[in-house]
């Protein structure tokens, strides 16, 4: 990659769109690049890599304040990565639990499909469990 690219490029090379890319100046996740003399951003090739860094962790579902913390430590490399660790498996317990909420969901579906029976809408299990929560089978989902 060349030193110094557009918003454009960079945009392109990191997978990040352009008002995400300003999106994250303006919080302060990628700092505000030099400007030309026509007031044209420049993104050198450290700024793509966190730029790059940042997609990756919002696509495994990280927040904002999960990736500000993971950049100060990728900035300080010398320090120990048990903050590091502590984000992902705050993270990996997210989704655990997300998994047995959708799974809850899955059967309750399954149980309702299933019942239903394809009788009359005055006998429909699907229509009788969404009207009343507490017939479901899962308290959860």
């Amino acid at each position: 990659m060349r030193q110094d690219v557009s918003i454009g490029e960079a945009a392109r090379d990191s997978g990040v769109k352009v008002p995400t890319i300003r999106y994250y100046e303006q919080i302060g996740l990628l700092p505000a690049p030099p400007r030309t003399d026509s007031n044209r951003r420049l993104y050198n090739a450290g700024d793509v890599r966190r730029l790059t860094f940042i997609r990756h962790a919002r696509e495994l579902g990280f927040e904002v304040v999960a990736i500000r913390t993971l950049l100060t430590l990728q900035d300080e490399p010398g320090q120990s990565c048990a903050a590091a660790d502590t984000i992902a498996n705050d993270r990996l317990v997210e989704i655990n639990q997300r998994i047995a909420s959708l799974n809850a969901l899955k059967a309750e579906l399954e149980l309702m499909v299933a019942s239903c029976a394809h009788g009359r809408v005055a006998e429909c299990r699907v229509i009788e469990i969404l009207a009343d929560h507490g017939k479901c089978v899962h308290a959860h989902h």
